[in-house]
């Protein structure tokens, strides 16, 4: 790793980026607000679209032989941004070649592979890591500071909902069984990781799914249930949800505002607060009263009983990921203490649970 500029100089790392879809374009655009992040190399198995993505990110090199990008000594940190079942073999062979690797959730499509993967980071010596970004925000690590200090005591409750309505195309990556497409591995994943963030690995797992025509997971419900409190979590490509996701504890609540997976702001409540009609918080959406609420200056929704938050950031928020990445390697760290391989694979086998049942074919209506 060499060294960068100015009087705070940090280490740089030379970023590869495997893919060059969407996600890997804003990841590509957020290592602008990572200090000492630069954009080395990038793959695709198409060479033209390879090119078309270095001249369009600034990188300085496009592959489109993998071997030749993972033997790359100038690529110090991976991230595969491919569609779900590649990113197995795709991070092995990051882990294999010794490179550091940030792999795109979910890090695998089953958690016995995701356990495959924590084997060979462990065998390896290698870090590895599931890019589930929403972990890393300012928001999310402001209420996980806040519950901490005990702002709204033991935690009873989780409610969350993530969805947003996708047409039915069996061809699309959202439905296609041969890209590992479905709710549950698309949007479930991060109502899942966040509760376990804030609550640790449940002891039982309970929950249902709906069918789309072809077989995969339309819309999926999970329960994680703990000694003393539960997470009831859903998602779904069936609607447009209302995407809170709702901590209630014993001394008020707390909300990470929609949408919460790329949370700016978040909201604690009194325990007169949650007693109230027109002010309790509700993961499907704000009474008017709370809305407008939400709306006006601190000391005045302070007398509602209410505390809202700003945590604002540039870019779309994938650069605290690759910050955190970054950390470890300069630390010479060998593993993420905020997104550990187990939990991704904790999260994996929770929805594995779920999606093992036999399907329900009719909807839910939306709450």
């Amino acid at each position: 790793m060499g060294h960068g500029g100015g009087r705070t100089a940090v280490k740089t790392v030379g970023w590869g980026i495997v893919g060059t879809g969407e996600i890997a374009r804003r990841f590509a655009s957020d290592l602008a607000f990572a200090p000492g992040a630069v954009l080395h190399a990038v793959h695709s198995r198409n060479p033209d679209n390879a090119e078309a993505f270095r001249a369009g990110t600034g990188a300085q090199r496009a592959y489109h032989d993998l071997d030749a990008f993972m033997s790359d000594p100038q690529i110090e940190a991976v991230y595969i941004a491919t569609p779900n079942s590649l990113h197995l073999a795709q991070t092995l062979r990051a882990l294999r070649n010794r490179k550091p690797v940030l792999t795109e959730k979910p890090i695998a499509p089953s958690y016995p592979e995701a356990e495959v993967i924590e084997r060979e980071a462990l065998r390896q010596k290698t870090f590895a890591m599931e890019a589930m970004w929403t972990r890393f925000l300012p928001a999310v690590k402001a209420a996980k500071t806040r519950i901490k200090a005990g702002a709204i005591g033991e935690i009873r409750k989780i409610r969350a909902d993530l969805s947003y309505f996708r047409p039915y195309d069996p061809e699309s990556r959202f439905f296609s069984r041969a890209l590992g497409g479905g709710a549950a591995l698309d949007l479930g994943v991060y109502p899942v990781s966040l509760a376990m963030y804030f609550l640790g690995e449940p002891e039982k797992v309970s929950g249902r799914w709906f069918s789309a025509k072809n077989g995969v997971d339309m819309r999926t419900e999970i329960t994680l249930h703990y000694a003393s409190a539960e997470a009831e979590l859903s998602c779904g490509f069936d609607r447009d949800g209302s995407n809170h996701f709702l901590i209630e504890g014993s001394a008020g609540a707390l909300r990470l505002d929609a949408p919460f997976l790329k949370a700016q702001r978040l909201t604690l409540y009194s325990p007169a607060a949650m007693k109230s009609p027109l002010v309790a918080p509700s993961p499907q959406g704000d009474r008017l009263a709370a809305k407008l609420i939400s709306r006006l200056p601190p000391p005045l929704a302070r007398l509602w009983g209410c505390q809202v938050e700003h945590h604002p950031f540039e870019g779309n928020g994938l650069q605290f990921q690759a910050i955190a990445v970054m950390d470890a390697l300069r630390a010479g760290e060998n593993r993420s203490a905020v997104m550990p391989l187990q939990e991704s694979v904790a999260v994996l086998r929770a929805i594995g649970i779920v999606l093992s049942r036999s399907p329900i074919h009719e909807m839910p209506p939306a709450a």
